[in-house]
């Protein structure tokens, strides 16, 4: 993670507000290097992404940025 979104974390806890970004999209960004990796070291073989809302994400709500705040 970048020092914007640390910074971002940081003041939500302060200000006990809802975080800026879910665990489902943190989850989904830490998600992106390893199988990067895999995918070279395989010979650049496509990999399937794993689905961490188990298909809830068709529904949920986006909740990032939710103003100005950061």
């Amino acid at each position: 993670m970048d020092w914007f979104v640390i910074h971002a974390f940081v003041e939500a806890l302060k200000a006990k507000a809802p975080m800026p970004i879910d665990i489902y999209d943190a989850l989904a960004w830490s998600a992106i290097t390893p199988l990067s990796e895999q995918s070279i070291a395989e010979g650049n073989r496509t990999l399937d992404f794993p689905d961490f809302t188990r298909g809830q994400w068709r529904t949920r709500k986006p909740i990032f940025a939710l103003n100005d705040a950061y």
